[in-house]
């Protein structure tokens, strides 16, 4: 595993771009990056570009360099990884990678002078975290966590709403987000290497629930339920999360790879209640619902697209030298809840937490773009069953 120890690249390049739009190669050509990441490109040309593609799979690389008018020679096997950062117009990097591998990817880039933009979960361990952060910060290159939702309409209007006092004070978050995941899948595989629902899917009820309250929690407990089935032989299927927040709230959410595709909230104040269904997939519409005693408000959010507004923000982030709001520290955070639930879950008892985070994501952050249609998939398979 790369540590963070070593000295920079000599041959870093200048952390602010002499040019826009900011130059990207996308790392790993999986379902993610072919589905929404390489689209939603068209919807960032005003700052972005895609200019090289790094993927282990000689066939995705020609089909999809050809697809995306890409040079044979802006294709990279994961050994020509360094070669690949060294290109003039490669300024950042999209790791859209297994989840034990961002830690590693990410301070290569970092060392030659590249800006991170990283799927979530940010790494496995809080470790992993932290050396990300140092990596970027010595080298001076932004790195950003990909949580689309702190760009997407419906949740910010959420957060809106909260904030406008339309709740009350708000006292209870629940959250269930399921869906069936075929064996075989990369995310069946143990949570030692990033896999499980609470990694893939749960990390969006506790973002959510942080960004709703406003606060980080200060205890958690967890609890798990795994049918004897072949592909649950490294991952649970299912678990159940509580979190304490300061002033009394509780928080509460259910993920699972083994139950019908589900994805929804519900945040309760003394004063009024929002609900909103699919809340946390990239396609479909959302339903936002709230409920006061003397306000009422029933909205459909329709689909948009939410890798474009990342990719503009980032770019934007970097060519104008500011720090991302979803940046390390946010990614960092979830891990060490992450990991307190697996300390709760390997010890049977609850676990306190000391987390401080005073960024948040407002809707001073929403970008809409519009919705991408999923292009034909070149050796790659739909995440769920």
């Amino acid at each position: 595993m790369v540590g963070v120890s070593a000295p920079s690249d000599p041959s870093s390049k200048s952390p602010v771009p002499d040019r826009n739009p900011a130059g990207y190669a996308v790392v790993g050509l999986g379902w993610i990056s072919q589905a929404a990441v390489l689209p939603a490109f068209e919807n960032a040309r005003r700052n972005s570009r895609l200019v090289a593609l790094v993927s282990g799979d000689a066939t995705k690389r020609r089909a999809l360099a050809e697809r995306y008018g890409l040079p044979h020679s802006a294709t990279f096997d994961y050994d020509g990884f360094d070669a690949c950062l060294e290109r003039d117009d490669v300024d950042a990097v999209y790791i859209a990678l297994p989840n034990h591998l961002h830690r590693e990817y990410t301070v290569r880039a970092a060392r030659k002078g590249v800006h991170v933009l990283c799927e979530k979960p940010m790494a496995v361990t809080a470790e992993e975290c932290s050396d990300m952060i140092d990596a970027c910060r010595r080298n001076e290159v932004r790195l950003m966590v990909a949580y689309r939702l702190h760009f997407e309409p419906a949740n910010l209007h959420a957060v809106e709403r909260v904030r406008s006092g339309a709740l009350g004070s708000t006292r209870i978050f629940s959250s269930t987000f399921t869906q069936q995941v075929a064996e075989g899948d990369i995310r069946l595989a143990s949570p030692d290497r990033g896999g499980g629902p609470l990694y893939d899917i749960g990390i969006y009820c506790i973002n959510a629930a942080r960004y709703l309250f406003g606060a980080e929690p200060d205890l958690v407990w967890a609890t798990r339920a795994t049918r004897p089935q072949e592909r649950f032989e490294e991952s649970e299927e299912a678990q159940t999360c509580v979190l304490r927040f300061p002033g009394q709230r509780l928080a509460m959410f259910t993920c699972s790879f083994g139950a019908h595709a589900v994805s929804t909230l519900q945040l309760v104040g003394d004063e009024g209640e929002i609900r909103m269904d699919n809340a946390f997939n990239f396609s479909g519409d959302r339903r936002f619902r709230l409920a006061g005693a003397d306000r009422e408000e029933d909205r459909v959010f329709a689909q948009t697209d939410q890798f474009g507004p990342q990719l503009l923000y980032f770019s934007d982030c970097i060519l104008e030298g500011r720090d991302p709001e979803p940046d390390g520290e946010e990614g960092l955070v979830d891990i060490r809840i992450i990991r307190a639930f697996y300390e709760s879950l390997r010890d049977g008892r609850i676990v306190r937490l000391s987390v401080e985070r005073q960024r948040r994501p407002g809707p001073e952050q929403t970008i809409v773009c519009p919705a991408i249609e999923e292009p034909e998939l070149i050796g790659a398979d739909e995440p769920s069953a």
